[in-house]
């Protein structure tokens, strides 16, 4: 089963897999939410899992079906040290984006060695332990992946100066630049270290190191000014953590 939120990029699973004779490609979807009812519905022996997916990620799929029975998964990711580091710590495998034809018939390759000799019940174990371990080390975001027009590149969280929702997507504001990213920016702000990004709205975080002026409105609301002008209107309900960071009070 092939799981990424890019149609360009299990495209590319696909087509690695075409010459594969004992692999059967049962589904594809593009959204962990699916990913889960379909794990659970077909249960899979291997899957290839992006783990930077909107509303519901990679780990996140597998937290919601943990205490079911696990497929053997390979991480398809373009995520941080970190993350690398703690697959290889449990011995489980990834492809880093962009990744080549070489690399990918390692990863198949050990995929199959390791479900002959250990079983799903062994694997699933692992990837369990490797939820634990994430959950526990949880660190903040340093930088972002944004894939555009079939290419994929690192923005560095500290290059924000503001985040706008932008439908099904949010918009990161950086310099003269802007970038799409599909996430929520519910999930996005979980992210981001909260010294350094405040959700001033429900539709705008700020880089606190990019605000310049707070001018106070009616009703506890204020109007924030950064430092290369944009100008940005509180809401309400977000008054008493901006107050809280800055320590203003009425």
């Amino acid at each position: 089963m092939i799981v990424d939120d890019e149609p360009l990029a299990r495209r590319g699973i696909r087509a690695h897999l075409a010459e594969e004779k004992d692999i059967e490609v049962v589904a594809e979807c593009g959204d962990g939410r699916e990913a889960v009812r379909l794990i659970r519905e077909l249960e899979p022996d291997l899957v290839f899992l992006d783990v930077q997916m909107p509303e519901l990620d990679g780990f996140g799929v597998l937290e919601a079906i943990a205490a079911e029975r696990l497929p053997n998964v390979i991480f398809v990711t373009a995520y941080d040290k970190y993350a690398l580091r703690a697959f290889d710590v449990h011995a489980l495998d990834y492809l880093l984006k962009p990744f080549d034809a070489e690399r990918f018939a390692k990863a198949l390759a050990r995929a199959r060695s390791q479900t002959e000799r250990e079983g799903l019940s062994e694997i699933s174990l692992r990837l369990q332990s490797l939820i634990e371990d994430l959950k526990t080390n949880q660190k903040y975001a340093e930088r972002l992946v944004v894939k555009t027009a079939g290419r994929i590149f690192f923005l560095g969280v500290g290059e924000i100066d503001w985040v706008e929702a932008a439908d099904n997507y949010v918009r990161l504001h950086a310099g003269r630049d802007s970038h799409l990213l599909r996430e929520t920016m519910s999930s996005l702000e979980k992210r981001l270290d909260p010294a350094l990004f405040l959700r001033v709205h429900r539709s705008a975080i700020v880089n606190v190191r990019r605000i310049k002026e707070l001018h106070p409105l009616f009703r506890g609301e204020y109007e924030i000014i950064l430092q290369d002008g944009t100008r940005l209107a509180t809401g309400r309900g977000y008054r008493d953590k901006l107050q809280e960071l800055f320590g203003h009070a009425d």
